[in-house]
């Protein structure tokens, strides 16, 4: 009987317990600074899937640290563990507007023979930073290459769902 008894309280406790495991609290919501795991989806507006963490461990940022995106950084502030939440992000709160400039055209002896039309190269600039460029033509001379990111220009869609405020 006294172990039926024991085995009641711990079932009902063990909610409670777990309410608040990883949350500080099931009250909280994440603030600049907290370090949170989010599981995301990430589509363009014709409903594209371009990411997802969605059956792989979550994506764990600081927030306001400038790991993301700012728009991510900013739609999870103010969210509670097991929220979920969709935000439109405009490329200025994304990845930037496509920017012409970022267009790079290299003379053909600077590249080795087996370069290919999609193909990444890590460049480095005047002040010593690496910029991932992308090759998009080839010709008997020259190798022009995109340095924007892929999704520069587009506005995303994101569904978030909070896993963890710590």
């Amino acid at each position: 009987m006294k172990k039926l008894l024991l085995f009641s309280v711990l079932v009902i406790l063990c909610p409670f317990a777990l309410a608040g495991c990883g949350s500080g609290g099931s009250d909280r919501t994440v603030a600049t600074g907290d370090t949170v795991s989010v599981h995301y989806t990430g589509t363009l507006q014709d409903g594209a899937v371009f990411d997802s963490s969605i059956g792989k461990t979550p994506l764990t940022f600081t927030v306001g640290s400038g790991q993301v995106i700012t728009g991510f950084d900013n739609a999870v502030i103010g969210m509670k563990v097991g929220e979920k939440k969709t935000v439109t992000l405009p490329p200025e709160e994304a990845y930037g507007q496509y920017n012409p400039n970022l267009i790079i055209i290299l003379d053909r002896s600077k590249f080795q023979d087996n370069i290919a039309i999609g193909m990444q190269v890590t460049l480095t600039d005047t002040s010593g930073q690496q910029i991932l460029a992308t090759i998009t033509e080839i010709g008997p001379s020259s190798v022009t290459l995109d340095a924007n990111s892929k999704l520069a220009g587009k506005t995303l869609i994101f569904e978030i769902e909070i896993v963890s405020i710590s």
